[in-house]
């Protein structure tokens, strides 16, 4: 049996890193094919130098462009590299361009396609990834829920449920093997001179938040608003596509906010789990902070983590200052005694188990 690993991402790496070092130690036929999605040393090359993960077999170098564009030269390019290979399947994880064209390249190919993060949604069809989340699942063979709410989700899409499995979320696995070790070499707080739960940690990069001047000079805004009101220090370490756009626009950012490069992986950990409230409009953080006992306000209007809603580990704020301020007195209004819905760190092992034995009863 031999196993197709393609990713492209930072998030991608790290809930994948679990599973390549499972198939490294077991000495399972296996390769990763990265598309370069994610192209900066700090979005990516750094998190496999943290993670210790050995260098991907295939990198399609694709960067940035259009939605389009992206998807294509990764379907294009990836066909090349699964002709040559034809592993028997080929893992995904999540909801990108990488995930997406990487799943109807094998498709076609008649390739087996494990969709790891599968059965999430956010009931938004405006969303890039949602689409991209939609057709995954509905092509993928094996179907890797991380949670009983997403299995349902593909019941009530016809999914056949022979395909679906309740496995948990590798996230979960990836912050059980590093948050000691974060929290022990990161010096991080140090250079930033932060007291611990004493600061607001920001992260917005999606397209419907900085794309639009309105709304990520809106969100800006709502971070100054939040240093005056709690004087706390606001940490926003600035994503590429959101740097780009604030250049393009030629906003101000209010000198409240520190802005900082993107960390490493260890750094941003200890950053999150040290937090006194984190606001995101990230999936994998609001995930991260559940697991981690932080505060989670989501600058977002959906969301496709509906668990952390129920569990009271989130709350959605949209981009409107008054109401994030609002979400923000609630969040830290609230004990953080709510249970990971996320499973129990073995995520990675019970997906490898599942695809041996797929592959065995064959």
């Amino acid at each position: 049996m031999k196993i197709g690993i393609i990713l492209g991402t930072r998030p991608e790496i790290i809930k994948m890193a679990g599973i390549i070092t499972l198939c490294e130690n077991e000495g399972l036929d296996y390769f990763v094919l990265h598309t370069g999605q994610h192209y900066s040393y700090n979005m990516d090359r750094a998190i496999y130098q943290d993670l210790k993960l050995p260098d991907p077999r295939y990198n399609l170098k694709i960067g940035s462009s259009t939605h389009a564009q992206n998807t294509a030269a990764i379907l294009e390019k990836a066909e090349s590299v699964l002709q040559k290979e034809m592993p028997d399947i080929v893992l995904v994880e999540g909801d990108t361009n990488t995930v997406l064209a990487g799943a109807l390249a094998a498709s076609k190919l008649k390739i087996k396609v494990g969709h790891v993060e599968a059965g999430l949604r956010s009931d938004d069809p405006n969303m890039p990834e949602e689409m991209n989340r939609i057709l995954t699942d509905h092509i993928s063979h094996l179907l890797f829920c991380p949670t009983a709410l997403a299995r349902e989700r593909l019941i009530k899409e016809k999914v056949d449920p022979g395909r679906i499995y309740l496995t948990g979320n590798t996230i979960v696995d990836a912050v059980n093997r590093n948050i000691g070790f974060a929290l022990k070499k990161s010096r991080i707080l140090q250079r930033l001179k932060l007291g611990k739960k004493k600061y607001f940690l920001i992260t917005a990069h999606r397209q419907e938040n900085v794309d639009n001047k309105k709304t990520l000079s809106s969100i800006l805004a709502s971070l100054e608003t939040l240093y005056n009101r709690y004087n706390w220090p606001v940490i926003y370490p600035v994503h590429p596509r959101t740097d780009k756009m604030i250049r393009k626009f030629k906003i101000r950012i209010p000198s409240a906010i520190k802005v900082i490069d993107p960390v490493n992986y260890f750094d941003f950990l200890n950053l999150e789990a040290s937090a006194g409230a984190i606001l995101t409009d990230s999936g994998g953080i609001q995930e991260e902070a559940c697991i981690l006992k932080v505060p989670c306000i989501t600058l977002r209007e959906n969301t496709e983590r509906p668990e952390t809603l129920k569990e009271g580990s989130n709350i959605l704020a949209g981009t409107d200052p008054e109401r994030i301020l609002r979400s923000v007195e609630v969040m830290l209004g609230r004990k953080a005694n709510w249970d990971n819905p996320f499973g129990d760190g073995k995520t990675g092992e019970n997906i490898l188990k599942i695809i041996q034995d797929q592959f065995i009863s064959s």
